[in-house]
C-alpha cells in the first residue's frame, strides 16, 4: 500500500439548459460563426437564466448531484471549497451558500480566487487538508457565471465565455493513486492584461464605474495568449521532469478551455497528440473555473485506474500550473 493520499472518488458537473448558439450572437454583436469557430474552436456556451440565480446555483447543482452519485451523506462532508471570480456577493462566500443549499450543515466553507487556475489553487488546498488526516471528505467545486461580467457589445470576449460548475469528491486512502504533486504560479504584472476593474476596494462601485463599463471582463487577447502557451506548456514540462515522467507516460492531458488554438500550441510545444488532451470547449466556452472539473466530468467513462493525469490551466493576474494526478477508478465503473 502507498502513504495517505487525497483521492479523487467521485466527479459530477452541471451546465444550465440555456444554449447561446454563434449564430444567436451574430444578432447581438458584429461577428459570426465561422469567425469565432476558427479563432477559438468555440461553437456554443451555456447561460444560466433567472432572476436572483447567482454562482451557487451552478455550484449547489453540481454538489447535490456529486452527493447522490457517490452516496454520500451530506452530513459527512467536513470542508467545501469553491474556486470562482464571479461570487453571489463580496460576502457570505458562495461554499457557505453552497453547503447551506445541499444540506452539508457539518462542513466549514470557504471561497478560492485564481480566475482560470482557481480549480488547480483550489484542488491542491483541498488535497492538503484532505492529507493532514482530519478531514475524511472534502469538495472542491469550481464554478462561475461568467455571463454576469461580460459585454455583449464586446466582441472580443463575450464569445469565449459561458457558465458552468463541476465537483470533485476527495477523501483519504492508503493507496498508490490519487494527487501526486503540482506545480503553481502566480505574477500580479499580469494584472493589467485580464481583469475586471470595477467593484473592488480600488475602484467601489458608482455611477462612474458602471457608466465606464468598468464592471465587464477586460482582456487584451495578444499578450493574454502568449503567455498562456508559455505558462501552461513550461508547468506541464516542469512537473513532468519533477516526476521523472514522460508525455508517453500521461494518459490525458486536462486543460483549462480558454481557447482551441492555445490548446494546440500547448500540445505542439511538449509533442504530445491532441487526441489524447481533453477538449470541450466548442461545447461550453471558457468556464473559467468550472473548465477543468466539466472537462474531468465529460471523460470520466474514458477514464482507468491507474491513468497518469495532468490538469493544467492560465488565469487572469496571471495565474498558471499544473497538477499531477494518478486516476483512483475505472469510469465506466462508476
Amino acid at each position: 500500500m502507498g502513504s495517505l493520499k487525497a483521492v479523487i472518488t467521485c466527479v459530477n458537473a452541471y451546465v444550465p439548459d440555456y444554449i447561446l448558439t454563434n449564430k444567436e450572437l451574430e444578432t447581438l454583436v458584429d461577428t459570426n460563426d465561422e469567425w469565432i469557430r476558427t479563432r477559438t474552436g468555440i461553437e456554443e456556451r451555456r447561460l444560466l437564466k433567472g432572476e436572483g440565480k447567482g454562482t451557487s446555483e451552478l455550484a449547489s447543482q453540481a454538489v447535490l448531484g456529486l452527493l447522490e452519485k457517490s452516496g454520500t451523506d451530506p452530513l459527512d462532508v467536513d470542508l467545501i471549497i469553491v474556486a470562482t471570480v464571479t461570487a453571489d456577493m463580496h460576502f457570505p462566500d458562495t461554499a457557505t451558500i453552497t453547503a447551506h443549499k445541499t444540506g452539508m450543515k457539518n462542513a466549514f466553507g470557504f471561497d478560492l480566487s485564481a480566475a482560470c487556475s482557481g480549480f488547480l489553487f483550489a484542488l491542491t488546498t483541498g488535497a492538503r487538508y484532505v492529507e493532514s488526516g482530519n478531514y475524511k471528505k472534502v469538495i472542491v467545486v469550481g464554478a462561475d457565471k461568467m455571463s454576469s461580467i461580460m459585454d455583449f457589445e464586446d466582441r472580443s470576449t463575450c464569445i469565449l465565455f459561458g457558465d458552468g460548475g463541476g465537483a470533485v469528491l476527495l477523501e483519504p486512502q492508503e493507496s498508490p493513486y490519487g494527487f501526486m504533486d503540482s506545480i503553481l504560479h502566480s505574477d500580479g504584472a499580469g494584472e493589467q492584461y485580464l481583469h475586471m476593474k470595477g467593484g473592488g476596494s480600488r475602484y467601489p462601485s458608482t455611477h462612474e464605474t458602471v457608466d465606464k463599463k468598468m464592471h465587464y471582463l477586460f482582456q487584451d487577447g495578444r499578450p493574454v495568449f502568449k503567455a498562456a502557451v508559455k505558462g501552461m506548456s513550461s508547468s506541464i514540462s516542469a512537473l513532468l521532469k519533477k516526476n521523472a515522467l514522460s508525455p508517453d507516460d500521461i494518459s490525458w492531458i486536462i486543460p483549462h478551455q480558454a481557447n482551441k488554438r492555445i490548446l494546440n500550441a500547448v500540445a505542439d510545444y511538449l509533442d504530445f497528440p491532441i487526441e489524447r488532451v481533453a477538449i470541450n470547449i466548442e461545447k461550453y466556452g471558457n468556464t473559467t473555473a468550472a473548465t477543468i472539473p466539466i472537462c474531468l466530468w465529460e471523460w470520466e467513462k474514458k477514464l482507468k485506474e491507474g491513468d497518469n493525469l495532468i490538469l493544467t490551466a492560465f488565469g487572469g493576474g496571471f495565474t498558471w500550473g499544473a497538477i499531477y494526478i494518478k486516476w483512483a477508478y475505472n469510469g465506466n465503473n462508476n
